[in-house]
């Protein structure tokens, strides 16, 4: 496995960077100890959307509920009449219709804008006859029908392959159950959808190859990440602490004692161990059995396409680095830059974070940084020597400024 790792050391003020259900600093214990977490999911969200500030073509992706209205969009170029029910087919398909609102659908997809465009000429060129069926099986379905059960994973071994993508009905304009309505929906898209889509390399998604994609309902479209994200946890000992606030009512008599509004909010402050890293074979490298190119970015696998690997490389690690999530960023601005970062490249071995070197909670009575960093660097050597772990570079900020640090590390790439 071909990795590139990063190990950040990062302190934070007062702040409440990712919340929990009741609003307070997400928390975990290690070591005993109780420590400051930031989620995994918080900071690949905010890691992303840095990237494609960098390298908006290369990561194009968006998640969004709203996929029924974008191919809606799409379709209106091609075929304006059915455009609405081929993308409510579409999206029943992907990730399920909501009955509330079957502008929506109920999880979240992630696609890019070719992916889009991709999948919108596939149903427009889909038969008369497919269209036709589709549109009648979504006027025949109301969003009642769609809250019922969904259909049963395993079909009835008596049924016919005809029977499954047009199922029977008493009655030419009897309503059709969800069952009946996700089993015409699928006989008719599964096989159009993973012949485009199961071997198809995507340009302008880096985010889902490096991210990847969960599609429950056709695995041709779930994707592997190739990132590797670990929990942010505090290097030390760290709890919660309790803001009391009240606000002024700028309209309240004078002679009128009291605040116009009090409350209090959880927040706290903490030095971060972040561990992130990017399996370069499984994004660019990776073969199927044949040979060929079988990862979402083997298009650019080959040597012409260096420039643009670096260019989605570079943008993931700046976002790694830099990208930070903007909870209360008005009222508990916490934005800061790593005191340390340790960069890696391997050409062959495991991920491997170095968060145990904080098992035993750091303290320390001239700050929590400097002790850290130290820590950092002695677990680091000491796992080297005992395991025999080999780096084909290692390279530090600050003892290099970040285009150096980066510049050194893509090199690897």
């Amino acid at each position: 496995m071909k990795l590139i790792e990063l190990h950040i050391l990062q302190s934070f003020p007062v702040s409440c960077l990712n919340r929990d259900e009741v609003g307070a600093p997400k928390s975990a214990t290690f070591g005993g100890a109780p420590r400051a977490r930031i989620s995994s999911q918080c900071l690949k969200r905010a890691i992303r959307l840095y990237a494609a500030e960098l390298q908006p073509k290369l990561y194009a992706a968006n998640r969004s509920r709203l996929f029924t209205a974008e191919i809606t969009k799409l379709l209106s170029e091609h075929v304006p009449n059915e455009a609405e029910a081929l993308a409510k087919c579409a999206a029943h398909y992907l990730g399920k219709l909501d009955p509330k609102d079957n502008a929506r659908v109920k999880t979240l997809m992630f696609l890019s804008p070719e992916e889009y465009q991709r999948l919108a000429k596939l149903l427009a060129g889909l038969s008369a006859n497919d269209r036709k069926e589709l549109c009648e099986a979504v006027a025949k379905t109301s969003p009642e029908e769609l809250e019922k059960a969904e259909v049963e994973e395993e079909e009835d071994a008596e049924e016919t392959k005809e029977e499954k993508r047009f199922p029977k009905t008493k009655g030419k304009d009897k309503p059709l159950t969800a069952k009946q309505f996700t089993k015409k929906v699928s006989g008719i898209l599964k096989s159009p959808i993973k012949k485009e889509f199961g071997q198809g390399f995507v340009k302008d998604a880096a985010d889902i190859a490096i991210f990847g994609r969960m599609v429950a309902s056709d695995h041709s479209l779930t994707i592997e990440g190739a990132g590797l994200f670990s929990h942010a946890l505090s290097t030390h000992k760290a709890e919660n602490d309790i803001d009391f606030f009240s606000a002024v009512d700028d309209l309240q008599p004078q002679e009128e004692a009291g605040a116009g509004m009090t409350g209090t909010l959880e927040f706290n402050s903490a030095t971060y161990y972040r561990y992130a890293a990017l399996n370069l074979d499984l994004l660019f490298y990776q073969k199927d059995k044949d040979g060929k190119p079988s990862a979402t970015l083997g298009c650019f696998a080959g040597e012409e396409h260096k420039a643009a690997r670096r260019d989605i490389v570079d943008a993931f690690i700046h976002g790694v680095v830099l990208g930070m999530p903007g909870a209360r960023k008005n009222s508990m601005n916490a934005h800061t830059l790593p005191d340390y970062v340790l960069g890696l490249a391997k050409d062959k071995g495991q991920p491997l974070q170095l968060i145990n070197a904080f098992e035993n909670p750091v303290r320390s009575e001239n700050g929590l940084m400097e002790a850290s960093i130290a820590k950092l660097k002695e677990y680091h050597q000491q796992l080297k020597k005992t395991w025999g772990i080999k780096l084909s570079a290692e390279i530090a900020i600050p003892d290099k400024p970040l285009d150096e640090f980066c510049e050194e590390i893509l090199r690897h790439v």
